[in-house]
């Protein structure tokens, strides 16, 4: 029940903006939130807070949190920049099997091969110009099934009738079944994001780091609101750095279909 109100509808929105845009509005709201918290509860501070060593006490507690939270940030951050990058593995993994298995039919006998040929080329194309523009919308793409369809039909139904057939006839149905595996491995991380209760982790951080830095009383003000806003650039850079890995398929650097045209280019072209 919580998962979608804050993975699928903010990001979703966010990485419609353009990146430089969506980076300025993070780093604005850490700051507005780090400094103007820090101007509005300072007076509170100095009217609770007017004798003692508190200053050394709350260092110590915003020392152990901030090794507490950046280990956990930075845990955070290391499986979302693997799973980006394992996003861009299956994409690459796909284009290689469909590109082995085009090079496969495009050694069968006519006609079956003109059609198995004419089919593969499709899939790719409407891969590329279809369903990734989906993805990137954070849609899972449901076009292509038909086209799938019809190659496995057309494929199990050839008869070879020689040894070197059977051969190549097996070969092609294994690496169909590459290419469909991959394809809904593909499929499945269009929806694959962090989970919610690791957001409300990661921002119930950030908000518990202004709150202690909040508590020191410093006589230079303008040297704490400093402080506390280059804190409030650095988590609002992290959070941002997050949310761009969150969705792998969408957003500036988002994984695109560079490989499945890259195998279109140079192995898909008709015979001359």
């Amino acid at each position: 029940m919580l998962h979608l109100p804050l993975a699928t509808l903010n990001l979703h929105w966010f990485h419609q903006l353009p990146e430089w845009q969506f980076c300025a509005i993070t780093i604005a709201v850490f700051v507005g939130v780090g400094v103007g918290g820090q101007m509005a509860i300072r007076p509170l501070v100095r009217r609770w807070f007017r004798e003692g060593d508190y200053n050394e006490v709350v260092g110590y507690y915003l020392s152990a949190f901030g090794v507490l939270y950046g280990i956990t940030l930075g845990l955070i951050s290391v499986g979302a920049w693997e799973n980006y990058g394992d996003v861009e593995g299956k994409v690459s993994q796909e284009a290689a099997a469909v590109g082995s298995l085009y090079r496969n039919v495009d050694c069968y006998p006519e006609p079956i091969r003109t059609e198995l040929t004419s089919l593969l080329r499709d899939y790719t194309r409407e891969v590329i110009d279809v369903s990734w523009p989906e993805m990137q919308r954070g849609i899972v793409p449901r076009g292509g099934h038909p086209l799938v369809l019809r190659f496995q039909k057309s494929l199990v139904a050839f008869e070879p009738r020689t040894e070197g057939q059977k051969a190549l006839h097996s070969e092609s149905l294994y690496r169909f079944n590459q290419v469909i595996e991959a394809r809904r491995l593909r499929v499945d991380c269009v929806e694959g994001r962090l989970p919610t209760i690791l957001w409300v982790v990661v921002l119930a951080g950030s908000f518990m780091s202004f709150v202690l830095t909040w508590l020191l009383v410093v006589e230079n003000r303008l040297l704490h609101d400093l402080l506390s806003a280059i804190m409030a650039i650095l988590l609002g850079l992290l959070i941002f750095f997050l949310v761009t890995l969150d969705l792998p398929f969408q957003g500036q650097h988002s994984v695109g279909p560079d490989s499945l045209e890259l195998v279109y280019q140079q192995v898909m072209q008709p015979r001359p």
